[in-house]
């Protein structure tokens, strides 16, 4: 399919989810988000896709918010719809798929490009970019999950100090707290991202499936993850992967996923 704003390319199962406007930073609009928002879905259903990374379009941003020119008049109503309907259509969409989601994060992540980052599994940062929540110095608050995503990974007193101070930090420095897993350099970037991604397709896709399912109950729910946890673990008892895995195993060979 054709979009006007992503571009995806298919590689040995992984799917490379590029966000393509570079002359504005890549900045969410609504278009780019009702196309984000099809491509997953269809890369949810896609069986020959076993991981996906998104990155940014240029050397300059991965996404560096959301276009403030679209919603810059809006009411009350249409503020909470929008982002009722961006964190259905794409934030949450994209925490609950079905595949680990690696963001490669090439440059700025601002905003609404940060709250992307953070809804992805695993984040990989070039040593050059910069992340943040400037919302408060526009006299809104992060919209699209990012006063929840932000203080379940690096704990409240640091959310607080981030959001509320709506300043950027290094990619280091993002390291250090948690918000990132690794930083390379630019030229590594995706490099990084395509060695972890190869490594987790070497695993068996339902019980890869059933992960993501179990530690997002428990991020929301301590009580219900572990719950989670035991009704999947036991799941996992009846799939052919789990057949495979154990028979491969037993006769000391590579398993067939």
């Amino acid at each position: 399919m054709d979009y006007s704003y992503i571009k995806i390319e298919i590689k040995n199962k992984i799917c490379y989810l590029t966000i393509n406007r570079p002359d504005n930073l890549n900045s969410l609009n609504i278009k780019l988000i009702d196309e984000l928002s099809l491509a997953l879905k269809n890369i949810n259903i896609d069986k020959s896709i076993r991981c996906l990374i998104i990155t940014g379009a240029g050397d300059k941003a991965f996404v560096a918010g959301a276009d403030i020119k679209e919603f810059m008049n809006f009411d009350q109503k249409e503020g909470e719809q929008l982002a009722r309907s961006g964190q259905e259509k794409v934030f949450d969409l994209l925490e609950n798929l079905s595949k680990p989601v690696i963001a490669a994060i090439n440059g700025f992540a601002l905003g609404g490009g940060l709250e992307l980052a953070m809804a992805c599994h695993i984040r990989i940062s070039s040593v050059t970019a910069k992340v943040g929540l400037p919302e408060v110095s526009l006299g809104v608050i992060p919209g699209y999950g990012g006063t929840q995503r932000l203080t379940k990974l690096v704990g409240p007193g640091k959310a607080y100090e981030i959001i509320l101070t709506a300043d950027m930090i290094t990619a280091n420095e993002a390291k250090e707290i948690g918000l990132i897993n690794h930083v390379c350099s630019a030229e590594e970037l995706m490099n990084k991202a395509t060695t972890i991604a190869s490594r987790i397709i070497k695993n068996s896709p339902c019980a890869i499936e059933k992960t993501i399912k179990a530690v997002n109950k428990g991020l929301y729910n301590t009580q219900k993850g572990y719950e989670e946890e035991k009704k999947l673990f036991g799941s996992c008892f009846k799939s052919d992967d789990f057949n495979e895995g154990v028979r491969a195993f037993v006769e000391k060979r590579k398993p067939n996923f």
